[in-house]
């Protein structure tokens, strides 16, 4: 187990992992896209309003949740699911998921983007981001052969509450959510290594103050539940390899949901990282070019590799 407090300035010789576009965002035509439910959608009610991504990429009233490919021209084998956060409300896509993926599609890694439904939009459950989420891990293992993956080597990375989300389906990727309906449920939907990056992790006082409670389990709700959704009271030692980081200074999610999230880790004897740094706030995607918090794909690519996930 390691726990690394970085402060180190790293810089990029490209601009393409940091650059942030003036442009209008959208979603390039030229990638493939992938409904996860092609028919028997789990928990659906009532009309739908028409999915809208504002020109920053944040996607609401979500009733196509899919996976967005970034496919590398020479594929190594990995393959990296990737949950933008946003409170559950909404999906950050322009800052969060999308220049992650291209990220990792420039290493050679098939990057997914999940477009995931939020709990609050007329779902019978507010479980519909956990169920897309299992979908999601296993649908990328139904198409291995397809894109040249390893099924065993396939990770998810997800931001702020895309990290709860990410940390949850890590922790209890055998829980029954929904009734399967095809072969494609009959895989695992257990990834094989996970990143937290400024996660949400605990419902339980005193981190209970976030959109992400709110949009999960409303404005009060019991102890029981509030267990039950809190990352950190669900890890076991089945949970795969991680790797945390956040700012100290992170005003949305406490720096203490990390801190939670690793010694749950260590006390399940899995093997984790975590970096802290000192600054850097919340919602930084990759970071700002200079930034400290802009060593974090770096830091994250050589612990990926130290575990055989990285080539």
């Amino acid at each position: 187990m390691k726990f690394l407090l970085s402060f180190a300035f790293v810089w990029f010789t490209s601009t393409l992992y940091h650059a942030q576009s003036s442009e209008k965002y959208q979603i390039s035509p030229a990638l493939e896209q992938i409904p996860l439910w092609p028919h028997n959608m789990p928990d659906t009610s009532g009309s739908r309003e028409s999915e809208t991504i504002s020109d920053k990429g944040s996607v609401t009233n979500v009733s196509n949740p899919r996976l967005i490919v970034h496919q590398p021209k020479n594929p190594n084998g990995i393959a990296i699911l990737v949950i933008s956060g946003g409170g559950y409300a909404h999906i950050e896509l322009g800052k969060e998921s999308t220049p992650a993926a291209n990220w990792l599609q420039s290493e050679g890694i098939t990057a997914f983007e999940l477009i995931y439904r939020l709990p609050q939009e007329n779902w019978k459950t507010t479980n519909v981001p956990f169920e897309d989420a299992q979908r999601a891990i296993r649908m990328i293992r139904s198409l291995a052969q397809n894109y040249n993956i390893d099924p065993n080597k396939v990770g998810i990375l997800g931001f702020s509450a895309g990290g709860h989300l990410a940390g949850y389906t890590s922790a209890r990727p055998d829980q029954k959510l929904y009734a399967p309906i095809d072969h494609i449920d009959t895989l695992s939907a257990r990834p094989d290594f996970t990143g937290l990056i400024y996660p949400v992790i605990s419902m339980l006082p005193p981190n209970n103050k976030t959109h992400s409670y709110k949009s999960i389990l409303g404005k009060t709700s019991s102890k029981e539940q509030e267990i039950a959704y809190s990352v950190e009271k669900q890890v076991n030692e089945n949970m795969p390899i991680t790797f945390i980081t956040q700012a100290a200074d992170d005003p949305i999610s406490p720096v203490d949901n990390s801190f939670l999230m690793y010694s749950a880790l260590n006390k399940a004897h899995v093997p984790a990282e975590m970096h802290i740094f000192q600054t850097g706030g919340h919602g930084w995607g990759l970071g700002k070019k200079g930034s400290p918090v802009s060593s974090w794909p770096d830091l994250f690519k050589k612990w990926a590799q130290q575990n055989g996930f990285w080539k």
